[in-house]
């Protein structure tokens, strides 16, 4: 379905790049592909090429508020760490990578259609559509870096990201596990809304 559908971008590994992204782009330098374990105590990403061999890997330590979270390389090499600001209106990370490198990845508010991510530091921005599950990234010259596309029901939540920019690719994987995790947050908190509703609606009618 990913190579054939115009809105939806996820395609799979051995798979054509979806025909809008190479129509908008160009041809991909290459894909990677995530894959997230299920049912464990500590949250696992794998991230695998086209002959789904793992490249690097995500983990993120449970329970912790700051959900930090570490990739490492094939090899065990540190790749990058990842936190989450507390406390903050909008959703916000922190990033180092291994070679020091340091940027913020924070939504921007008050857009109803489109997610608009800054990547502060790398004055990069990730612009997405909930709705569509993709998500483009672009450079401060507006040349695409990277394509994300998340596969749609799936409890192993699958993402696939196209690469364009090669010589980014850790901070590319790095951004991406970011996105994972902000979209997960995105989630629980309208399933505890949806439950606060729900619960404050009961408990009037139960009043009446």
């Amino acid at each position: 379905m990913g190579v054939f559908s115009k809105y939806h971008r996820f395609h799979g590994a051995g798979e054509e790049a979806n025909v809008n992204n190479v129509a908008r782009f160009g041809e991909p330098d290459h894909s990677l592909f995530t894959t997230s374990k299920v049912f464990t105590l500590h949250k696992h990403i794998d991230i695998t090429d086209d002959r789904e061999r793992v490249l690097y890997e995500a983990n993120t330590k449970f329970p912790s508020l700051h959900d930090k979270t570490d990739i490492t390389d094939a090899e065990g090499n540190h790749v990058a760490h990842i936190e989450r600001k507390f406390f903050t209106l909008h959703q916000r990370h922190f990033v180092t990578m291994a070679d020091g490198t340091r940027f913020e990845v924070s939504t921007e508010l008050f857009h109803l259609v489109k997610d608009i991510n800054n990547i502060e530091g790398l004055g990069w921005q990730l612009r997405g559509n909930i709705i569509g599950l993709n998500f483009e990234l672009y450079d401060r010259d507006e040349s695409i870096i990277a394509v994300i596309g998340q596969k749609m029901f799936s409890i192993h939540d699958k993402y696939c990201i196209d690469i364009y920019r090669p010589e980014y690719e850790d901070k590319v994987v790095a951004i991406l596990i970011t996105l994972q995790h902000m979209v997960k947050d995105r989630e629980a908190a309208v399933a505890a809304s949806s439950s606060s509703s729900s619960s404050s609606a009961s408990a009037s009618s139960s009043g009446n």
